[in-house]
């Protein structure tokens, strides 16, 4: 049986604060941060905004661009580190958002920045062995940076909402695989409001071994190369890893570009990848191959090799925001705004 996308949607917060403003508060470089990171701004979410109400943003979007019944959906899932609780699932309320059936399995993913396609890979099993007809997966953050620590020069918000099924299918996924081992590059203990990161093992062994043994893995097993894909999207921590990852395995910038988000809006942590795809698939053509790698700290990579198909030509986009029109209707922010939106300054009473 055929799995894969018959819907997406996208959402990202509109409020922005650049490495500039970061830095000046904080007495350091943001401009040297800022091209480092290759992040110009990050989204910032408004104080009524978390993981809860991005999730629902984007699944209301993704079903509004195709005429389904949502009694159909059988499960999902809402990946993220950055639950509004710790007790009380998101997807409860997220599927009484999209007025879901309550006959529905629905279940909160954590796995660090690959909690929404460990999410996509669940629901394409349930799918293929015919458990349920339809599944949404979700990747949604409200990431943490401690201030002036350099993680809060990147941590941003957004995310992004799949439905997956047999039928109608925008975009087939050929195939799925993971890659993971115990590398503690970056982590967050219970009841802590910020994560700790393990310097030296943020890039290698962790980020570029694990991205990068996924997709070769990938490209064997499908007898691929670089050259067969039109897109290549791979995890967003910044903008210059992703854009490193892919001159080391062959790829060129131009198949980079249309998934690479990070100059505009930072790492959105489980909605990086996700957002990624969701870009490519705003302006993608029947046949364009797309090979996806997500990772997730502590550490695991999964990837997609996915083929738009002729049904894209009759999916309904202009239905909900593309990811592009988002990333043009934005404000910008001072710290002193972005610091209280955050909790990072609390208001008396």
């Amino acid at each position: 049986m055929e799995v894969g996308i018959v819907s997406y949607g996208a959402y990202i917060p509109r409020f922005r604060i650049t490495p500039i403003e970061i830095g000046r508060v904080w007495g350091q470089d943001g401009k040297a941060m800022a091209k480092g990171l290759y992040i110009n701004s990050k989204s910032v979410p408004s104080p009524d905004e978390d993981v809860v109400t991005i999730a629902i943003a984007a699944a209301r979007s993704m079903m509004r661009r195709v005429d389904i019944d949502p009694a159909d959906i059988g499960a999902l899932y809402v990946g993220s580190e950055s639950h509004p609780y710790a007790v009380k699932p998101s997807g409860t309320v997220v599927a009484e958002a999209i007025e879901a059936s309550p006959l529905i399995s629905v279940a909160d993913l954590e796995f660090a920045c690959k909690a929404g396609t460990a999410g996509m890979q669940a629901v394409m099993g349930q799918v293929g062995s015919g458990m349920i007809r339809y599944g949404v997966a979700i990747g949604a953050d409200t990431s943490q940076g401690a201030p002036g620590d350099a993680l809060e020069y990147s941590a941003s918000a957004g995310g992004a909402a799949f439905l997956i099924g047999s039928e109608n299918i925008i975009a087939r996924i050929n195939s799925t695989l993971s890659y993971t081992t115990d590398t503690p590059d970056f982590w967050r203990r219970e009841g802590q409001p910020y994560p700790s990161h393990g310097g030296r093992f943020t890039g290698e062994p962790a980020y570029f071994k694990h991205v990068g043994e996924a997709a070769k893995m990938m490209m064997e097993r499908m007898g691929t190369s670089p050259a067969d894909y039109n897109h290549v999207i791979f995890h967003q921590p910044n903008g210059k890893f992703p854009q490193r990852m892919a001159k080391m395995l062959g790829f060129t910038d131009e198949q980079l570009s249309r998934g690479l988000l990070p100059p505009m809006i930072g790492n959105t942590y489980s909605g990086a990848v996700p957002l990624g795809l969701a870009s490519v698939l705003d302006t993608a053509s029947p046949g364009d191959r797309i090979l996806m790698v997500a990772y997730g700290s502590g550490a695991g990579s999964d990837a997609f090799d996915i083929t738009v198909t002729d049904t894209i030509r009759h999916f309904n986009l202009a239905a909900a925001p593309t990811v592009a029109s988002m990333l043009e209707n934005t404000r910008e922010i001072d710290y002193a705004t972005y610091a209280k939106y955050r909790g990072k300054i609390l208001m008396k009473g």
